[in-house]
């Protein structure tokens, strides 16, 4: 149910709110491996290339449907925190509407443009078809992606973690089994692993559509709730526009990474495909605490409590923390068998590639964990400008040097991009945090 974030001892407070959404993550980051893991082992390795090298396109679509979660999410927080029901019934209407006509306009481009993108990162021809495949049935279903990011979204910015989570979990487990029947027992390659994702994300996301307006008709307004206000789509553009345009600028430079990985064939294709998600699982994972982060930020702006930020964020670092030690052993120690994992015939260049690429960037899963972290104060506080930069220092670099470094050492060359960017990312996150510089001009909830 709805939580308010601004009361209470805020690290206690953050943890409660965080540690669901973490869970949710994981759930959703498991079916992600499953694709990888289904079409790897009984698919073939073509299969797992081609699923890997769609889903760099697919993050478009996600840092689209991600800038909208956040823009929505961020200023129904400021708003539930301030106690402004109906703005905020205002802004979740004006959301789902100006989303909804984005997404028409996206599902129409993607399938123009399909081809082209995959001709663009240099797509073998003996993985293309099935790549195609995969990213049109994909982009069928990105009106589910976007309205069920939408409903997430809403459900944190009202401090509800737990509800996200219970779908996710059904969600995730359901798509695994379809998954696992549509590949092995219906022969169905591809396209099986496509159609789960695409059935299983439509009934999550009408599931919790329906639940979100259910929700909002409980909590009492007076007068009429206007369903779309132009002032109060501004102020959403204001958060998910450069949201957007973050999370895409970082998909084209995934996109170009894929590029240059796809010159060294299908067998580094697949194991960058497989260890990818291994190393998604971490990020998002922390992305997620980040989010949280947000909307405790966004909330106690909302109620004027700017001094529980800082004590939520210490709270949030040490979860992080306590989260990266685990999991960064488990990766150094145990890489090659998660790689073998994914692999029906083991190809060696595969799993070799993937044990390179986890040995390399997992140490520095605790630099990565504290930027987002960090992240989520200057975006819950509407600090748009200094989120930007911090990230785009970290593209632009790993971007950069992974063209560098290809030329001299091959593709191990690409996978030391990684820590570069992270750590000049991080000290500049840190930089704009320490400084305050967030605290100016925080960002007003006015219809």
């Amino acid at each position: 149910m709805n939580k308010d974030l601004t009361v209470g001892k805020p690290e206690l407070v953050l943890w409660k709110f965080a540690i669901p959404l973490f869970g949710s993550v994981i759930f959703q980051q498991m079916y992600n491996i499953a694709d990888s893991l289904i079409a790897g082992r009984y698919a073939g390795e073509k299969a797992l290339a081609a699923v890997g090298n769609s889903y760099e396109i697919t993050l478009i679509y996600l840092a689209f449907a991600f800038g909208c979660n956040i823009g929505c999410s961020v200023i129904v927080s400021q708003l539930f925190g301030a106690k402004k029901y109906a703005d905020m019934k205002t802004a979740v209407w004006t959301t789902f509407i100006s989303s909804g006509i984005l997404c028409i306009v996206l599902t129409v481009l993607g399938f123009l443009l399909g081809p082209l993108l995959l001709y663009l990162i240099n797509t073998p021809e003996n993985v293309f078809a099935d790549s195609l495949l995969y990213l049109n049935i994909y982009t069928a279903g990105l009106l589910f992606l976007f309205f069920y990011n939408i409903a997430t979204g809403i459900f944190s910015a009202m401090g509800d973690s737990r509800t996200p989570f219970i779908f996710l979990a059904f969600s995730s487990a359901a798509n695994i089994v379809m998954d696992y029947i549509f590949v092995k027992y219906y022969n169905m390659g591809v396209a099986g692993v496509a159609w789960a994702t695409f059935i299983c994300q439509g009934v999550s996301c009408m599931l919790a559509v329906f639940t979100i307006f259910r929700r909002l008709s409980r909590i009492k307004t007076d007068g009429k709730v206007v369903r779309f206000s132009v002032p109060m789509f501004h102020n959403l553009a204001r958060i998910a526009i450069p949201s957007m345009l973050q999370q895409s600028f970082v998909s084209v430079g995934n996109i170009i990474l894929q590029s240059i990985i796809n010159v060294y064939g299908s067998g580094v294709m697949a194991g960058y495909s497989a260890v990818i998600k291994l190393n998604n699982l971490a990020i998002t994972s922390f992305t997620t605490l980040g989010n949280a982060m947000s909307n405790f930020t966004a909330q106690n702006i909302g109620a004027n409590k700017l001094e529980r930020i800082k004590k939520g964020y210490r709270g949030g670092l040490l979860l992080v923390y306590i989260i990266c030690i685990p999991v960064v052993a488990l990766y150094l120690l145990y890489g090659e068998n998660f790689m073998k994992f994914f692999m029906r015939d083991e190809s060696l260049e595969a799993v070799a590639t993937g044990v390179q690429f986890i040995g390399i960037v997992a140490p520095l899963y605790f630099v990565i964990g504290t930027k987002l972290m960090t992240d989520g104060i200057l975006r819950g506080a509407g600090a748009m400008k200094q989120f930007m930069a911090a990230t785009f220092m970290d593209l632009f670099l790993r971007v950069i040097l992974a063209f560098i470094l290809s030329g001299q050492f091959g593709s191990v060359g690409i996978w030391f991009s990684w820590p570069v960017g992270w750590i000049l990312g991080t000290a500049l996150s840190l930089y704009f945090y320490v400084s305050g510089s967030w605290k100016k001009g925080l960002f007003r909830t006015e219809k």
